[in-house]
């Protein structure tokens, strides 16, 4: 039975070594939280999540202050009790966000932790549909200074020709001419038959404008188009997905059931990419997901293919991981010590116990953050 003993978290800086920019936003660094909560058996169970250029120590704070005393000397199969009590402790100040994301975090722990005490790798523990491989799109496209969109249409070619049958590119920044020139080069590099991704990045704030762009990208045959307004902004996401026949698809920074139950209940999207380090957790993301399935509605996660390889592959209404083919720009990979492997478009299923990874203790000796009147970059609570 496995009682928890303590509860730690580290932040992880890791620079980019090229700035990356998005049509709202630079990033220069990416903060991770990381969490290890070890049971009286020995045995410890992994969480993380993403804490943007500087914010981490938000995160360490809502960890140490706030989170991990619910969970020290309680047995970690209670998961729905233990997230049901983290979730009303944190309920004055942050249903959502920084201690949301912490929260998730710990989750992720605690079905790591029992999953690797079960001897089972995570997506077996949480009911496989498959036990081999699930389908990946490539994710890239993003701004670069001095990239030509003859670089960007062969950097996705070149992920044709690695086996995928599915790509994303970022759109938003440029003006409608120049986004015009990008998709066009973009289609004819990969062909019809290969699925387009866009992602806006909460680009526009208005309906006409996201019109005047869709209404470019349309020609193109575009599978969805993603973020294309703030999160906040359900509304013009309802109206644009009555306007275009584009899927639109958002939800990848939301926190909690009832808002995803407010953007299915409006229509507001047709297709949801939540976040199990964002949304509260696998807990969480378990119920949002039955909840689109009742909608018709598929969950296609965002990012970290780390976790969500598993999520996918005990999901009937999950098809995608968002498959990052290198870490110049989504670095989190630098921190662990296995990664996942891309064979022919699909993602091979990890087979080793809970999500198949340990932090790597030198990596962590490189890029954790020591914290004025701390030792070391953990923190522990016990």
């Amino acid at each position: 039975m496995p009682i928890i003993e303590s509860v730690s978290v580290c932040i992880a800086r890791v620079p980019l070594a090229q700035p990356v920019t998005f049509s709202t936003r630079k990033v220069t660094a990416r903060e991770y939280c990381l969490i290890r909560i070890r049971s009286t058996d020995g045995v410890e169970g992994l969480g993380y999540c993403y804490a943007v250029n500087t914010a981490g120590r938000l995160l360490s704070v809502a960890v140490t202050d706030l989170l991990a005393a619910k969970l020290v000397g309680q047995d970690s199969h209670r998961v729905e009790g233990l997230w049901a009590e983290m979730y009303q402790e944190a309920l004055l100040v942050g249903r959502t966000g920084a201690v949301m994301r912490a929260l998730s975090a710990l989750d992720t722990a605690l079905w790591d932790l029992n999953a690797r005490s079960a001897r089972l790798p995570l997506y077996r523990y949480l009911g496989a549909k498959t036990l081999e491989r699930v389908p990946g799109y490539a994710s890239g496209g993003y701004y670069l200074p001095g990239k030509t969109t003859e670089h960007l249409a062969q950097e996705m070619a070149n992920h044709v020709a690695d086996g995928f049958r599915a790509v994303k590119i970022k759109v938003g920044l440029e003006t409608v001419a120049n986004e015009r020139k990008r998709l066009a080069a973009v289609r004819e590099a990969i062909g019809d038959d290969i699925r387009l991704m866009l992602d806006a990045n909460n680009a526009w704030q208005d309906l006409p404008t996201a019109l005047a762009y869709m209404r470019c990208f349309e020609p193109y045959n575009p599978y969805w188009i993603e973020e294309p307004f703030s999160p906040d902004d359900i509304d013009n996401h309802m109206r644009l997905a009555r306007a275009t026949p584009v899927t639109v698809a958002t939800g990848e920074v939301e926190a909690g059931r009832w808002r995803f139950k407010d953007l299915l209940a409006q229509q507001a999207t047709t297709l949801l990419q939540t976040d199990a380090t964002v949304c509260g957790g696998i807990t969480e993301w378990k119920r949002i997901a039955a909840t689109a399935a009742s909608y018709g509605i598929l969950v296609e996660p965002h990012a970290w293919h780390d976790v969500h390889v598993h999520l996918v592959a005990s999901t009937p209404n999950s098809t995608y991981v968002e498959w990052m083919p290198d870490d110049h720009i989504v670095n989190f990979r630098r921190l662990i010590d296995r990664q996942l492997t891309a064979e022919n478009g699909d993602i091979l299923l990890p087979q080793g116990d809970g999500l198949g990874f340990q932090f790597d203790d030198a990596a962590i000796a490189q890029f954790g953050v020591i914290y004025p009147g701390e030792k070391s970059p953990w923190i522990s609570i016990s």
